[in-house]
């Protein structure tokens, strides 16, 4: 049972990974898949399945869900900050991404079963600074666990750091303003981003040999 509650006007911290930590995405016709869900299967209207929503008028102007703030999609997990905007927004909005893109992934590659570890993970964003900070950690976070992701995922936008730093990137998934206009330009966001990291990283490294000191 999970402990947290949604708020509308309330960011959340959504992750999760594959079953046994098996990667999610094994080629670029998956993770465009994953992409391509997360933004049709966004809208309050029950739209059926991907091949169903082909047929449908929606549009962009449909409502949605959720507002995405930031996302980043690893091979063996993803992460996500969300905006509910309805009641039961990030819930039902995970468990179509979820049901959607396992029946995907199963079919695909002939298994059954789970393909992602439990129920997602939820951490409520309850002040601006946490907010800041964890719209680093998640755009960055490939960086974060020193991913070596295959180069055919660098090819695609499989985090919103690019959309944070040009607005030149084609369907856009990220609704940003939140973030940014608390800087004077995409720019310094991405200063403060990097510098982030580097403070993750850091206490990263001071935590494991914290945990070396004490086994010796």
């Amino acid at each position: 049972m999970r402990k947290i509650s949604f708020a509308a006007n309330n960011f959340y911290h959504i992750y999760n990974r594959g079953v046994d930590k098996r990667l999610i995405f094994l080629d670029s016709e998956d993770l465009l898949r994953f992409l391509k869900i997360m933004k049709i299967f966004n809208v309050t209207e029950p739209i059926g399945s991907v091949y169903e929503y082909s047929f449908k008028e929606l549009g962009s102007s449909a409502p949605k869900l959720v507002n995405f703030v930031a996302y980043c999609l690893n091979q063996n997990h993803f992460h996500f900050i969300l905006e509910p905007l309805i009641e039961n927004g990030i819930q039902k909005f995970m468990h179509r991404l979820s049901t959607g893109y396992t029946n995907y992934f199963n079919e695909k590659y002939k298994r059954s079963g789970s393909l992602f570890q439990g129920s997602y993970k939820a951490i409520h964003i309850n002040t601006n600074d946490y907010l800041l900070h964890v719209s680093a950690y998640v755009n960055l976070n490939d960086k974060v666990h020193r991913e070596r992701n295959k180069e055919w995922m660098k090819k695609f936008p499989f985090s919103s750091f690019l959309e944070y730093k040009s607005k030149e990137i084609k369907n856009q998934i990220c609704e940003k303003v939140i973030i940014l206009e608390q800087f004077r330009s995409s720019q310094e966001y991405e200063k403060f981003a990097l510098s982030s990291l580097k403070d993750i990283l850091r206490r990263r490294e001071n935590e494991k040999e914290f945990k070396t000191l004490l086994l010796e």
